[in-house]
């Protein structure tokens, strides 16, 4: 048996048997010292059997149980493990793995406890404007930054990223169980309340390789609604406790 890496890389899936396995390759060479990990979201395709087939682990739920769940699964695996880092991004082909790399190598050089990849964000060779959103994700993502302002006292422009590199130290608040339909949100509030250090990375990303979103128009904006109120919420609570 080999010896465990001291990085895992998750990924959340839920029926992408056509753009995993390209992701699982990526990974495999870019990052080859790392291990990976698969949580299958109930999926009703090959999506587990071909992640075990490029020598994945895979963390199987029977039923779809959603993204706020399978990204709690993630870092708990990393957690449970005793991984020093770990890494996160999506089955759709969307995340470069060399991008990846860079946010990993923010992290471990103690430069922050969390990097999170950034369309949005510019510097270091990445040019402003380089993604334009729909309107509709445009007007939902106006409303997050400016939500997530208040509450942070900082920009962040890209807080629904699912490109991340995260410390241990950041492991137990990122585990937690999530109540909202953005983990990414709620998740950073709680590492902003435990005062971990989260730098927003420039980064670029490709279109999905293959499927749709689940997540466009009219469904971006309700749920951008929903969790810039429960960001409300959050800390209205958080001030009450």
């Amino acid at each position: 048996m080999s010896a465990q890496a001291d990085t895992v890389v998750f990924i959340p899936a839920l029926n992408e048997e056509e753009s995993l396995p390209g992701v699982l390759d990526e990974l495999r060479d870019e990052l080859p010292d790392v291990d990976v990990l698969v949580v299958d979201d109930g999926s009703q395709d090959r999506t587990a059997e071909l992640a075990r087939e490029r020598g994945a682990e895979v963390l199987s739920f029977p039923e779809n149980r959603g993204l706020p769940v399978v990204v709690a699964a993630g870092y708990e695996y990393a957690a449970r493990k005793h991984y020093a880092f770990c890494g996160r991004v999506d089955a759709d082909g969307q995340h470069p793995a060399a991008e990846l790399q860079r946010l990993l190598e923010r992290v471990r050089s103690g430069e922050c406890d969390v990097a999170v990849g950034s369309r949005f964000v510019s510097g270091d060779g990445y040019e402003p404007y380089r993604y334009k959103p729909s309107p509709a994700r445009r007007f939902g993502t106006g409303l997050l930054r400016r939500a997530l302002k208040l509450q942070l006292g900082r920009p962040f422009a890209d807080a629904t990223s699912g490109m991340y590199a995260a410390a241990a130290t950041a492991f137990p608040f990122l585990a937690q169980p999530y109540t909202t339909g953005a983990p990414e949100v709620q998740g950073l509030l709680r590492l902003a309340d435990a005062g971990l250090v989260v730098e927003e990375v420039p980064v670029n990303m490709r279109e999905r390789a293959a499927g749709e979103s689940r997540i466009s128009g009219k469904k971006a904006v309700s749920l951008v609604l929903t969790v810039s109120g429960t960001i409300v919420l959050y800390r209205w609570m958080k001030r009450r406790s």
